[in-house]
């Protein structure tokens, strides 16, 4: 059941500041720092009425100033989840595809970059700036970092001793995450994502890794294109359900 394990070394490798646990189903929260840390997944086997359970999310939910946003995928529990957030005018969003890639076997192609671990502070200011957000989001992501409970690697690509791209890898036993992945816009289409992604890959291999995941919203395309050249493939697809306040 690969898929099932991907699913749960992702929720580990991007933590949530605070979950609950509730009737088979995992609510995050994360001050509303991306969906994926702030929403309800309901990946287990459950005896509570659905639209019931639905109600008590919502509360929560608005208890805590957030709303209430469910994460999806084709195993959800119960299987007719969808349809009935879909009955109480949730919409479907973000449609986002998981791909994996077994790395036994895998061969690195040659880096003309170097690849280099920062600490978070520095990477985080990094990543802000290429993403042009702000420090109260900064703030936010950086405990989400500082919460990851495996081995975190904030690596940044430079050239000539200029960054250029910046991702964060997180490794779990054999089980390599890759988060946060963006380049320079002044320096994009010239081949350093694939090369920040190589060198992510081969510094996970050399500590054991033997599989690779990462998550990509479906309308970005040329970045599905540069992982599918580096060999990755499509495991299963996510969606969100949110509903309009």
């Amino acid at each position: 059941m690969l898929h099932r394990r991907i699913e749960e070394v992702s929720l580990n490798s991007w933590p949530a500041l605070q979950q609950i646990l509730f009737d088979g189903w995992i609510l995050r929260f994360s001050r509303g720092y991306t969906k994926r840390s702030n929403s309800v997944n309901a990946l287990y086997g459950c005896t509570l009425d659905v639209e019931d359970k639905v109600q008590v999310c919502e509360d929560v939910y608005a208890e805590k100033g957030l709303p209430a946003i469910f994460r999806l995928t084709p195993f959800t529990v119960p299987p007719d989840l969808d349809q009935v957030l879909a009955s109480r005018g949730y919409r479907a969003v973000d449609r986002t595809h998981v791909l994996y890639l077994a790395l036994r076997g895998w061969r690195p192609p040659r880096l003309d970059i170097e690849i280099c671990g920062q600490e978070i502070d520095d990477w985080l200011a990094l990543f802000a700036r290429f993403k042009g957000t702000g420090a109260e989001v900064s703030g936010a992501h950086g405990e989400i970092m500082r919460a990851i409970p495996s081995t975190g690697y904030p690596a940044v690509a430079e050239e000539a001793g200029r960054p250029v791209a910046c991702g964060l890898g997180v490794l779990e036993r054999d089980f390599l995450g890759l988060f946060d992945l963006i380049t320079d816009p002044q320096q994009r289409n010239k081949g350093y994502g694939t090369q920040l992604v190589s060198g992510l890959l081969a510094w996970a291999r050399e500590r054991g890794a033997t599989h690779a995941y990462l998550q990509v919203v479906s309308e970005n395309s040329a970045a599905r294109r540069l992982y599918a050249r580096l060999g990755f493939q499509e495991a299963y697809l996510y969606w969100y359900r949110i509903r309009d306040s």
